[in-house]
């Protein structure tokens, strides 16, 4: 229960921070990226560059929006399943979110230890690929997520909102949001998705064939599950089933993570006509005929 509040404080803390934070002071740059104020700094960065990752750690990395709460879910319920110990979390699952001593007190965790990241592939600490980590990687339909992006900023009450999507829209294709570039982060990790330690994984799949997402999850970790465990785990990582717990696990921020969770909702944005023609026009000059393209 102590790890639960604590990950759940760490959110309400954010969320008291983005009260008084304009949007135009939401940002600082680090190494060329933009990063919330509000669950990062410069002196959490610096620490972590000497953070020791282990060999057993699991990497979860993604681009904001892309599913990383479901897959942290997901990671969680197969260490449960093996060890037959729910999986806690001491700290912000995060990486680069939290105070500069976070990773001292990781030290201590037990393994496996869950890592999730929204950084490029080489913003990540040296120790990640020097300990060969496994790191799973997962993309989402840049036009949803876009669209999933500017609805959680804009309809979570204490985070700055934009003044509109045309606002929002521009600002994403010019990586000027939490975490930078949607392409450059796709870029990045691109030239690595063959590495013996990385596997890629789309939301989209995901979405088709959840228990079969869930056996290749579980295989690339190395967890051994019976095909009854894998059912188990996917009737309770369904959308509408997190869903109905978010307020439990989430707080307040809860019904803004689990909002819709469907594929192609950038068909149906309700904005200015035109918008959802918009997206398809832009993106596809960046991924034309795509596994991004849905």
């Amino acid at each position: 229960m102590a790890s639960k509040s604590k990950f759940i404080d760490y959110i309400d803390e954010a969320l008291e921070k983005s009260k008084e934070t304009a949007l135009s002071r939401l940002f600082f740059t680090h190494r060329g990226i933009p990063y919330p104020i509000t669950m990062c700094t410069s002196e959490t960065f610096q620490a972590l560059d000497t953070f020791e990752a282990k060999s057993d750690d699991i990497v979860l990395a993604s681009y904001p929006k892309c599913g990383s709460n479901w897959i942290l879910h997901i990671t969680s319920e197969l260490i449960f399943a093996e060890s037959k110990k729910k999986y806690e979390y001491p700290e912000f699952p995060i990486l680069e979110c939290g105070d500069p001593e976070k990773y001292q007190r990781m030290k201590q965790f037990p393994s496996p230890r869950i890592l999730a990241t929204h950084l490029h592939y080489d913003k990540l600490p040296g120790s990640i690929f020097k300990n060969k980590a496994k790191i799973l990687v997962i993309f989402q339909n840049p036009k949803d997520t876009a669209v999933s992006f500017f609805h959680f900023h804009n309809d979570v009450p204490d985070i700055p909102s934009y003044g509109s999507w045309d606002e929002f829209f521009r600002q994403f294709m010019k990586g000027q949001v939490s975490w930078g570039s949607y392409f450059d982060f796709a870029i990045n990790w691109n030239k690595h998705l063959d590495d013996e330690n990385v596997q890629l994984l789309l939301y989209e799949d995901l979405k088709k064939n959840l228990a079969a997402g869930i056996k290749q999850i579980a295989e690339f970790f190395g967890f051994s599950l019976t095909g009854e465990q894998i059912q188990t785990i996917s009737a309770q990582s369904t959308f509408h089933a997190m869903q109905a717990k978010s307020q439990e696990t989430h707080r307040a921020v809860g019904p803004f993570l689990f909002r819709k969770g469907e594929v192609g909702v950038w068909k149906n944005l309700n904005s200015e006509p035109g918008n959802g023609c918009k997206i398809q026009r832009v993106l596809s000059r960046h991924f034309p005929r795509s596994k991004a393209e849905v």
